[in-house]
């Protein structure tokens, strides 16, 4: 099985920027952000395709967050700028085989965005 750990959270100003790691034992076919808010369901943020790269973002932090990945390294990072009391939430690292579903998941790292 996959095994992933997330780090790099804290508490930043709005408009402050950061940056989260995940560490994977294994690279699947896809590799992804979500990130679960108080009282919301988790919700996909963004994922990067492991074999070229191609990414993908949800509508709410298109041009603010990037994904990327070192794969001699096998990390995921999410990058994520002009930050808002919005994505406070636990922010977790997930992966998914080809034709498969999101089902590998890290314990998650907590990003607050307060003034």
């Amino acid at each position: 099985q996959v095994q992933l750990v997330e780090s790099g959270g804290g508490l930043v100003q709005p408009g402050d920027s950061l940056k989260l790691f995940c560490s994977a034992s294994e690279a699947l076919y896809d590799m992804g952000w979500f990130r679960q808010a108080p009282g919301k369901q988790r919700e996909l943020v963004g994922y990067i395709r492991w074999r070229d790269g191609t990414t993908t973002y949800a509508d709410s932090v298109k041009g603010r967050f990037k994904v990327s990945r070192d794969i001699a390294g096998r990390m995921v990072y999410l990058q994520m700028n002009r930050l808002t009391s919005e994505d406070t939430a636990v922010y977790y690292c997930s992966a998914r085989a080809r034709d498969s579903t999101w089902n590998t998941w890290g314990q998650g790292t907590q990003v607050t965005v307060s003034s």
